[in-house]
């Protein structure tokens, strides 16, 4: 797999008739998507640049064309981008059907104060071993709706009802990799996502992140989140096959 960098970005898949879809790997602190249709300040919009078959693409909204899902501008790592309309709308029912998994990397710090400090953060007892899972509603929360909260699925009351966003619950599959005196690193897997999902979920299991800006209170910014998207999993949207797409960070 030949990786090519352009300014900010890195491809490690470019389209062709064969494979019409791009994968690449952008930088913390680097959007996604572009806010407006004259935002340049983003990875689909760099993308576009060495390939404007992307523009092309009718997606969900209009100026975000073949993009099939976004990270946190904090976040690094992969991206998925069709460059057919054809392809665009395979990927999409894969993510209706869960046959499209994204994986994520992160260092966390074993949190002693079990969520002390953050404002209406429900109670929970997750008790990690070598694999788990996370499971919660969720709602945004805060001024903007920049953050989000999670909802216990046992404890969904009527005023909690009409907090949660939609029906959906929400799973993040958690792997211990390794530990070291103080921090776990970790390997999580998401086929359904929401707003921060894992950086939330893992601070809910007392697991946040290091230098999480949000969910850490532990953080020391400006020090980058060690936390990376590393990983796609989906079905080729030609051939049906399994394909993988990884980045080492």
């Amino acid at each position: 797999m030949n990786i090519k960098m352009t300014n900010k970005i890195e491809f490690l898949n470019t389209p062709s008739k064969e494979n019409p879809f791009l994968v690449i790997s952008k930088p913390s602190g680097l959007p996604t998507a572009p806010l407006s249709a004259q935002d340049t300040n983003n990875a689909l919009y760099l993308a576009a640049q060495t390939f404007p078959e992307i523009f092309s693409v009718n997606g969900k909204k209009e100026i975000e064309n073949g993009l099939i899902h976004r990270i946190d501008t904090v976040t690094e790592g992969l991206i998925l981008i069709a460059t057919t309309q054809n392809a665009y709308e395979n990927f999409i029912n894969q993510q209706k059907n869960n046959n499209f998994t994204k994986f994520y990397t992160a260092i966390c710090q074993k949190n002693q104060n079990k969520n002390e400090g953050f404002p209406d953060f429900p109670q929970q007892n997750i008790f990690y071993q070598n694999e788990f899972k996370i499971q919660s509603y969720f709602r945004y929360f805060g001024p903007g709706r920049k953050e989000v909260r999670p909802v216990p699925i046992e404890s969904l009351n009527k005023t909690q009802q009409k907090k949660v966003e939609g029906t959906s619950i929400y799973t993040t599959n958690v792997k211990i990799i390794s530990e070291q005196n103080d921090t776990v690193k970790v390997e999580c897997n998401i086929t359904k996502g929401f707003k921060h999902q894992v950086r939330c979920h893992l601070a809910w299991a007392n697991l946040p992140i290091k230098n999480d800006p949000i969910y850490n209170k532990n953080a020391n910014p400006p020090e980058q989140i060690a936390f990376y998207a590393s990983k796609l999993q989906f079905l080729h949207p030609i051939t049906n096959q399994i394909i993988t797409f990884q980045k080492d960070f």
